[in-house]
């Protein structure tokens, strides 16, 4: 409700209304209306009006103290001064620095305008707080990767992960390639250092290995390591039509495959409680390590297959002889189910960073 009193943020109510406020404040509580009432219809709120009694009753006047009620700053700068902070944060001199940097680089020249706070209120209010002069600009988030896999060798994940050795400080380097669809390891080397060129004589082995034809070729992603960023993969990529696909800065959860095996990998009941005696000795463990992992390691993303079953095809035979045990076993005894069979059913399709519905919208 709006009374006569009302003001928007900004406006001022004049004292001599102030004053008019409170004696009718007075004279309606003496005839018994509510306060709140009397507030309501003024366009106040009853808080405002005891506040502004009080002040009357103990110094005369009353000052308007509501949020957003312009105030009499005795302090306050002059649009000369005001103006001077302007000019100086957009001088050529001050454009790339920060107002802490300003007053105390005019302090040394013997020159005070405003003190940083002011700096900051003035720019926040002309719009000066963004980007500034010649320094670069803010970067747009990078797009969350999300890549589909319907069958092998449509997506490969690839990282590097550090294996110890029997020096202090020193290291083994792990570069291994996955294919997401089928979770099977299609290319492993161990090397003693990381390199790009180490990591495209990898790909293009595990192409070679694969027997992919230049309209076979998968997208490879991989999270924003050196290797992973080298001109020379890319150049050997493109040579062999591979697209790539990157993880966001600082988001492991962007290439989780590669992340699941490196674990897996390293509790694994072979792996050494301290170090590899020797570059040798890693690669003879790796080479039993993928062999076991491809072809014994019952993965649970793939309904308990083998990455080598379901890479050639063979997974979905294997769930339907095991959908037709659970079918025999529910129909010689239904009252054991409490609840639905359990689903053996091959995963389709495989995503990294599986959009969600409120995405799907968004599109």
């Amino acid at each position: 409700m709006q009374g006569p009193l009302a003001a928007g943020r900004g406006e001022l109510i004049a004292p001599d209304d102030r004053r008019r406020a409170v004696d009718l404040l007075e004279m309606g509580t003496a005839a018994g209306a509510p306060a709140s009432g009397i507030a309501r219809i003024l366009g106040v709120s009853p808080r405002t009006l005891r506040r502004w009694r009080e002040e009357i009753r103990c110094s005369g006047s009353s000052i308007d103290g509501r949020k957003g009620a312009p105030r009499r700053v005795a302090h306050k700068l002059t649009a000369e001064e005001r103006q001077q902070v302007i000019d100086t944060v957009n001088d050529p001199r001050f454009a790339d620095l920060t107002p802490a940097q300003i007053i105390a680089i005019l302090a040394e020249e013997g020159v005070y305008i405003a003190s940083e706070m002011s700096f900051y209120r003035i720019m926040r209010e002309e719009g000066l707080l963004h980007h500034r002069g010649s320094t670069r600009p803010p970067r747009e988030p990078r797009p969350v990767p999300r890549l589909e896999a319907s069958g092998p060798n449509q997506i490969w994940s690839w990282d590097i992960t550090l294996l110890p050795s029997r020096t202090k400080g020193q290291w083994h380097y792990l570069y291994m390639v996955m294919d997401v669809w089928s979770r099977r390891i299609v290319a492993a080397e161990v090397h003693d250092r990381e390199c790009g060129k180490l990591a495209a004589r990898l790909i293009e082995t595990a192409c070679r290995a694969e027997g992919l034809g230049e309209d076979q070729q998968p997208v490879l992603h991989s999270d924003n390591g050196g290797p992973m960023r080298s001109f020379t993969l890319a150049a050997k990529l493109r040579d062999l039509g591979i697209d790539q696909s990157f993880s966001r800065p600082r988001v492991s959860n962007d290439n989780p495959f590669s992340e699941a095996l490196f674990r897996t990998l390293k509790v694994h009941p072979s792996y050494p409680a301290r170090w590899f005696r020797s570059l040798e000795a890693v690669i003879e463990w790796v080479r039993s390590f993928v062999a076991w992992y491809n072809g014994e390691h019952r993965h649970s993303g793939i309904k308990y297959v083998t990455p080598n079953q379901r890479h050639h095809g063979h997974a979905d035979a294997i769930c339907e002889v095991r959908r037709r045990t659970y079918e025999k076993a529910y129909r010689l005894h239904p009252a054991r189910w409490s609840r639905h069979q359990r689903c053996w059913k091959q995963p389709e399709v495989v995503w990294i960073n599986h959009p969600r519905p409120v995405d799907l919208l968004a599109a």
